[in-house]
């Protein structure tokens, strides 16, 4: 190779750190988080309404799908925690896409979060309709959204910009994973309409976190003048983190 030419260097440590922390994930569903709960958030406040069915549950008949019960709340409760998950991740996307600055993050990364959010929005939308049609109650407490997901919003704050996208790679590498359970679930029982919904979803979210692994990656156009004094090449340190987390 010509000594003018150098393969193109990756902040390995930083990508990896996030790859790494996956494996401390032991995401579960909420299966035996299922009706009236007084110490869940969102459900045990007073009021007068009438009301026709308790959350997390899903009607035993009327529903309209030929699936036994059992199937129809076993997908529904999944379903419902992978909406909730949603939902943590549009209110981190949203606040992200609001402190977005720097050269290339201002309009470049300003408009990409924008099309995150509206393709999570979306999924939201699809799983919610699905669980819905399989006879059960979406879960729409913001509060009780974040109880039941698997994935935690960041603390609160203005952090850099690398580490805002990280977290968001990591939150949709543990979605996908979990959207696969529920696939190779949903085809064990017979629920090939829910295998459709989310193999589509799965799909796009693939898609999504190659956009963040691809911005994280270290080549750049904008490189400036102090790798010309800090011997650093501009690159972004990595981000040291606790062995056994298993969220930001």
């Amino acid at each position: 190779m010509p000594d003018k030419l150098q393969l193109p260097h990756t902040p390995v440590g930083q990508l990896t750190a996030t790859m790494t922390n996956l494996a401390n994930f032991q995401g579960q569903f909420n299966l035996d988080k299922s009706g009236y709960n007084p110490s869940m958030p969102g459900h045990g406040t007073s009021h007068d309404m009438v009301n026709r069915q308790q959350p997390r549950t899903v009607k035993r008949v009327g529903a309209g799908i030929g699936l036994p019960y059992e199937v129809r709340l076993e997908m529904a409760l999944q379903l419902d925690d992978h909406l909730c998950a949603l939902n943590v991740a549009l209110h981190q996307y949203q606040k992200h896409h609001w402190l977005t600055e720097g050269a290339e993050a201002f309009i470049s990364l300003h408009h990409l979060l924008e099309e995150h959010i509206e393709k999570t929005a979306k999924h939201i939308d699809d799983i919610g309709e699905r669980v819905a049609r399989l006879g059960g109650v979406p879960t729409a407490h913001p509060v009780t959204q974040h109880e039941l997901s698997y994935i935690k919003h960041e603390v609160e704050g203005r952090h850099s910009i690398r580490d805002f996208l990280r977290n968001d790679l990591e939150h949709e590498l543990k979605i996908q994973q979990m959207l696969r359970k529920t696939i190779r679930r949903a085809h064990e029982l017979g629920d090939f309409g829910t295998v459709e919904v989310l193999e589509d979803i799965l799909v796009e979210r693939e898609d999504l976190g190659y956009h963040l692994y691809s911005v994280l990656e270290d080549d750049t156009l904008v490189r400036g003048m102090i790798h010309l004094l800090d011997g650093q090449n501009d690159m972004a340190g990595n981000r040291p983190m606790p062995p056994g987390s298993k969220l930001q």
